[in-house]
């Protein structure tokens, strides 16, 4: 029975390879990295969007360990012009307006002198958007989430951590819209975040990640100048396809390695 425990071993590492795939090419520190995250609250037994969910103490762990290795807190704002940014930035970006990302995230930012930007839903509340990508994802899970008040936005944004990003006035599926119906999504609610929340928008998300060519066409003429999407990655050269940045996805269910990792190449294990 010799043998048993090297074959064991052996296949111990492989199976952490399979699940880490620690032996991918880390991407080069001058490329900025876009971290995408949703919510910063705790995991719901049972809850179907758990992904979704950073603890705070992981979140907190991932300010830390950014700003005590020297990166730069970009917003989306400065991807416009990325020649100019430093090695080592790093865009967290948040999408939809969850209310947790004012009780939990905030705080860290502040501590931390960490920025972030806010791709908000203009018409969030009551809205189980969920469904507008997959009919059977009826729960009202998202529904029942808080979302941010406007009270709480302003503070978020007079606090000079966060600014805002579009991401359509309802989270439409665009994919269901005609071109006329995607600008006035897109267009409009910039225009009306703009104007009640005296700031300007100058990045968009594309809600579900899912956008055409078309899509990006009509974010550009809404008047943003920047995009981004959840295909992950990190983009080498951000100035490449302005209006279709890949992005870091950050889960609630990664432990430490996997947040490392996905920071060294853009992707998941």
């Amino acid at each position: 029975m010799s043998w048993l425990l090297p074959i064991l071993l052996i296949l111990v590492a492989v199976l952490f390879s399979q699940r880490y795939k620690w032996w991918r090419k880390a991407v080069p520190d001058s490329a900025p990295r876009l971290l995408m995250y949703h919510m910063v609250s705790e995991q719901k037994p049972g809850a179907k969007f758990n992904k979704l969910r950073v603890p705070p103490a992981m979140f907190e762990r991932q300010v830390k360990w950014l700003a005590d290795h020297g990166y730069y807190f970009a917003l989306m704002s400065e991807l416009a012009e990325p020649q100019k940014l430093p090695p080592k930035t790093v865009a967290l970006t948040f999408d939809d307006g969850f209310e947790d990302n004012f009780r939990n995230a905030h705080p860290v930012l502040q501590r931390y002198n960490a920025r972030a930007t806010l791709y908000l839903v203009e018409d969030r509340f009551e809205r189980d958007w969920s469904t507008s990508k997959k009919a059977h994802h009826d729960s009202g899970e998202l529904m029942r989430e808080a979302k941010l008040s406007d009270d709480q936005v302003r503070q978020m944004l007079d606090s000079g951590c966060w600014e805002l990003g579009g991401h359509t006035r309802t989270h439409a599926n665009l994919a269901k819209l005609d071109a006329a119906a995607k600008l006035a999504e897109i267009r409009d609610s910039k225009i009306a975040l703009e104007a009640q929340f005296n700031t300007r928008l100058a990045s968009f998300a594309y809600p579900f990640g899912i956008y055409d060519a078309q899509d990006v066409a009509l974010a550009e003429q809404a008047g943003f100048a920047n995009a981004v999407t959840t295909v992950e990655g990190i983009d080498p050269d951000p100035a490449a396809k302005p209006f279709e940045l890949k992005r870091v996805k950050i889960s609630g269910k990664d432990n430490w390695l996997a947040f490392r990792l996905r920071l060294r190449t853009g992707r998941r294990g």
